[in-house]
């Protein structure tokens, strides 16, 4: 039995699925992935084409991420694929390391590499475990990011939706050589007429007729367009005919100073590949009542990406909303992508002209309503409402994919969120506690300004580790209020929080308490956890402080200080002071334990 599930797992998920295949699902499987693939093959070349590369390798990326996935892919439903949200990445990696005057080829050569440094990434955090990555960056930055992403699309494709070109780079200045082009008379009416009545109809579909496939009918509607009204003689570009037949295996070829450019593109592409995965795996698995399987998820993403770049592909990630299309047809299993990557080689074979007569502001419209769905207002407007410093992690995450563009932005979004985990272990909230009658335990004073304390006793909760970066702040916190009015007699600390002390914290430790001695006032800790004792003990803290000192709870403390002092509960007869508040009177970051607070 050890030896068959040994031998069981060795086996890539994709294929257990297939090899515990049932039978009734099959008409399901091949009937959702006919409904996938309306959406996978207009999507697929419009989101080549937000990358800057030609529509038919959407087409070559597609098939290829969809087989790899149905043989390492462990969710049964996820669907990969090109990305909107990694198109514009794709394009500011390669598109500067093309010359003048543009080189498809070339641009599929990087384009190609770039997948195959992304799907490197991604197996070897898939191998290596680490799931962790993507969760660097945080939902009020991701947010952002995503505003910023959707917006810089928008801007980007109305040139296309109006019938013209800019060479515009940067935000700033494709808003401003949009306009002016405008200004000029480039636009074409009938490009403007199609591409906007693409968008209408493809936002009144998906909020009316859910279950309609929006895209498709709009698709199908412009090339009906074409025929009838001669489109193209009215200055409307068209896709035109795809190239005949499937790529054959290929190295990109490329230059040896190419790979500097591409790795950073790379890693930043990776980051939010597997950010998106994660989510949407964990999103459908909640749904489907299935596993998480985070590092086989990453690593069916790298062998998705290494796919696509072998046969002229370029970087992908996984799709809510091709999967939502595929759940609601239907889809059981793996086998659904394998029908639709099926489907989209027979029309490439065989019908190659199909969307010859597509028109390219109808692409435009397929991306913008892609791009509208990235953003996330009624998201930022709540950050605004509960918590104004990550509403403002937000705006900065958005300020840097629009000001300094997508790859710089997403430096940004990962660089803010370390940050504030940082700020957050930096200052932690720190607070006095009282004892609040008829409730049991100690409770914090900015809740219950009129809670009861000791005399000559002040109750600090500190929450949060204690090491190198706030270590000097504890001090001097428990310093502050060791020299208020009245004088202390016990500084009691409520170390329950307290997850671990440092080497640097523990010589502020070791200089507090003799500094307190000095003027005859006890350091008490109660509630420490056993691992942060035994390292206190390690440190030879115990010489300065007081064994004694340690209690297991606030209880057994406070009653120890009680028989020592004599002391009785009294009611405070005036708010708590500034010292007992913050360092300065102002309300901390972080709320209290005990009432929640709406905003920061």
């Amino acid at each position: 039995m050890p030896g068959d599930r040994k031998s069981a797992s060795s086996v890539p998920p994709g294929l257990r699925t297939l090899l515990a295949y049932r039978r009734e699902w099959l008409v399901k499987d091949v009937v959702a992935g006919v409904v996938l693939t309306t959406l996978l093959v207009p999507q697929g070349m419009a989101y080549a084409e937000l990358a800057g590369l030609p529509a038919i390798t959407g087409l070559y990326t597609s098939v290829l991420c969809l087989l790899a996935y149905a043989v390492f892919g462990p969710s049964r439903i996820l669907v990969l694929g090109p990305d909107s949200s990694l198109g514009p990445m794709i394009a500011a990696t390669i598109l500067p390391l093309i010359v003048a005057g543009g080189d498809s080829a070339r641009a599929v050569a990087l384009a190609s590499m770039l997948a195959l440094m992304v799907g490197a990434i991604t197996l070897l955090a898939g191998v290596a475990k680490l799931g962790f990555i993507a969760d660097l960056i945080s939902k009020p930055t991701m947010i952002g990011y995503m505003n910023g992403l959707a917006l810089t699309i928008l801007i980007g494709q109305l040139p296309k939706l109006f019938g013209f070109k800019t060479d515009a780079d940067g935000l700033i200045a494709e808003i401003g050589d949009f306009f002016q082009g405008v200004a000029d008379g480039k636009a074409v009416a009938a490009a403007v007429a199609v591409g906007g009545t693409g968008i209408v109809l493809i936002l009144v579909l998906q909020r009316w007729l859910p279950k309609v496939p929006a895209v498709l009918v709009m698709v199908l509607l412009a090339i009906a367009a074409t025929s009838l009204f001669d489109l193209d003689r009215h200055g409307v570009g068209l896709v035109g005919e795809l190239p005949r037949g499937f790529p054959p295996l290929t190295w990109p070829d490329i230059r040896w100073d190419d790979l500097g450019p591409l790795f950073v593109g790379a890693l930043g592409i990776a980051l939010v590949s597997l950010a998106d995965t994660i989510s949407n795996a964990s999103a459908f698995a909640t749904r489907t009542g299935q596993e998480i399987r985070g590092n086989e998820e990453m690593t069916a993403i790298g062998a998705a990406n290494v796919a696509a770049g072998l046969f002229q592909g370029f970087p992908v990630s996984t799709s809510g909303s091709r999967t939502a299309v595929a759940e609601r047809a239907g889809a059981r299993s793996q086998l659904t992508g394998v029908v639709g990557a099926g489907l989209i080689v027979l029309m490439l074979v065989l019908l190659p002209g199909l969307f010859r007569n597509l028109p390219q502001p109808a692409l435009a419209a397929v991306v913008i309503t892609a791009s509208v769905s990235l953003a996330d207002l009624p998201g930022t407007v709540r950050l605004w409402r509960q918590r104004r410093t990550e509403f403002l992690l937000a705006i900065a995450a958005f300020l840097g994919v629009a000001l300094l563009g997508v790859l710089p932005g997403i430096a940004v979004a990962v660089g803010l969120s370390i940050l504030n985990v940082f700020r957050r272990a930096w200052w932690p909230y720190n607070t006095v506690l009282g004892r609040v009658p008829g409730l049991e335990g100690y409770h914090d004073v900015r809740s219950y300004p009129q809670a009861e304390h000791l005399p000559g006793l002040v109750i600090h909760r500190f929450d949060g580790p204690l090491f190198f970066a706030n270590a000097k702040a504890f001090r001097n916190e428990v310093t502050r209020l060791a020299l208020g009015e009245p004088r202390p007699v016990w500084v009691l600390i409520a170390a329950e929080p307290v997850t671990d002390v440092d080497t640097t914290a523990a010589d502020e430790l070791e200089e507090l308490d003799e500094s307190l001695n000095e003027r005859g006032i006890s350091l008490v800790f109660a509630e420490l956890k056993d691992p942060v004792r035994r390292k206190i003990e390690r440190y030879e803290l115990t010489r300065t402080i007081d064994p004694a000192h340690f209690f297991p709870t606030i209880e057994a403390a406070v009653a120890a200080y009680r028989a020592q002092t004599g002391a009785r509960w009294t009611a405070r007869d005036r708010p708590p002071s500034q010292d007992e508040l913050s360092q300065d009177g102002s309300p901390q970051d972080q709320p209290s334990q005990d009432r929640p607070s709406s905003r920061d």
